[in-house]
Parts: structure tokens; sequence; C-alpha cells
């Protein structure tokens, strides 16, 4: 009886940090294919198996061993999507780790702990490195260098209000109309004075920074390994986001009569 207990205990403490690797992944912006193979690496490594039920909102998974004589299932939900590679990249090394190195689960579950705490950038740097891939983008649609400056503005600007709408609590559309807007009427203003040059491309390149390209990228790759649903949800989130940029570029237009 004592022997079952601690089974039962191990496949529920492997069974909670294998929910939180799935969870922690899709927060971060990993494919679902990647979620899964990783996953499933980790529980293979420790000689059970998993079944998985992955949305964009919560993961289910049951996981049992060989002679099925030991039994988890739980859901979980996932975390708001903040895009965040760092994350990826540590848990994918955590699941190499524990095969190569034959770690029990407890010293997983502890290195899984880790990622929670791994520190962001600094906000005024990513503020600074926005603002100038910005103007990186402008000098490539070959705009002067007041275009690139009014980009650079813009682009920090308008990362700066969507940060703070997404602190406010407002809807996560709603935040990235807020920054367009922001970031249109400031590279806006550079034609609107003369004093840009007339291909407008700060205006154009200002808002790139909001393009959605891991959630259009993700549902290219969800539906070409046959994860539809996420690969549809994933698609259509990545739709109203753009078009969620090109209303605040309209709106703006609109105001400026370009």
């Amino acid at each position: 009886m004592k022997g079952v207990q601690t089974d039962s205990k191990e496949i529920e403490t492997l069974g909670t940090a294998l929910l939180k690797t799935g969870t922690l992944l899709m927060s971060a912006g990993a494919n679902t294919g990647r979620v899964r193979t990783t996953v499933n690496r980790i529980a293979e490594a420790f000689g059970y198996s998993v079944e998985l039920h992955i949305s964009q909102r919560a993961i289910t998974l049951t996981i049992m061993d060989e002679d099925e004589s030991s039994f988890f299932s739980r859901l979980r939900r996932t975390p708001p999507h903040v895009i965040n590679f760092q994350t990826i990249t540590a848990i994918s090394t955590i699941s190499w780790l524990v095969i190569e190195e034959q770690w029990t689960i407890e010293q997983y579950s502890i290195e899984l702990k880790k990622v929670d705490n791994i520190p962001h950038f600094p906000r005024w740097m990513v503020l600074l490195l926005v603002g100038m891939a910005g103007a990186g983008f402008c000098a490539l649609a070959e705009g002067s260098a007041i275009d690139m400056l009014f980009t650079f503005i813009a682009s920090t600007v308008g990362l700066f209000v969507r940060q703070e709408s997404v602190k406010a609590n407002f809807n996560p559309y709603l935040s990235v109309y807020f920054a367009a807007f922001t970031a249109s009427l400031i590279a806006g203003l550079a034609h609107k004075l003369g004093i840009g040059d007339a291909g407008n491309h700060a205006f154009v390149t200002s808002v790139l920074f909001l393009i959605p390209g891991v959630p259009l990228i993700n549902s290219f790759s969800d539906i070409i390994d046959g994860n539809i649903q996420n690969g549809i949800t994933r698609g259509f989130t990545g739709l109203i986001l753009s078009f969620t940029i090109a209303l605040g570029v309209l709106t703006v237009s609109f105001i400026y009569q370009f």
C-alpha cells in the first residue's frame, strides 16, 4: 500500500509539472506541435505516457504508467499569451537535460520553477530597441533621417501606450488599436508638417512593431501539423490584430486627410 501511495504522489507531482510546462510554452508563443513534443519527451523520460488536449485557453493532460496502475487527469488554464523566447529556450533545455542527466521528478520540478523567475529585459531597453527597429525599417524603405527620427519616436511611444493599456486591463485588441493610433498620429506629423519625404515612409513603417508575426506563423505551423483548431484560432487572432492595426492607421489617415 505504501508503494502505491508513493507512486500516486509521484505521478501527481509529474503531472502538475507537465501541465505547467505545457501552459508556459503556450503562453510564451510556442506552436502546438512543440508543446506536445516537449511534454511527451519529458513524460517518456520518466517512463510514463500522456494524452494531451491543447487549446488556446487551457491544456488537459492525462498521464499513466506502463501498467496503467497510476492515473492523473487535470486541466490547467493557460496564462495570458506574452511572447517570450527565453522561456521556450529554457524549457527546451530542461527537457533534454531530463533525459541526458537522468533527473528525478523533484529535480525537474525545481528547475521548472526557476523558469518563472527568468528576468525580463528592462522596460526601457525594450522600448529603445523597438524604436530602433522601427527606425531601421524606415531606413530600409528609403526614408529620410527626419522620417527615421519620427518613426523612432512613434514606435517607442506606441509601444508604451500598448503596455500601459494592457496594465490598465483594456481589451487586447483595444490596446493594439490605441498603440497603432498613437504611433500613426506621431509619425504622420512629419508629412503633415511638410518636413518628411513625399513617400510618407514614417507613417507606413511606424506600426510594423505591432504586426502579429508569431500568431500567424504558429497558425500556419499548427494547420500543417494537423492541429486545425488551434491553427484556425491563431489565424483569426492574427487577422483581427491586423484589422485593428489597419483601423488605427485608417483613423489617423482620416484625421490628417491623407
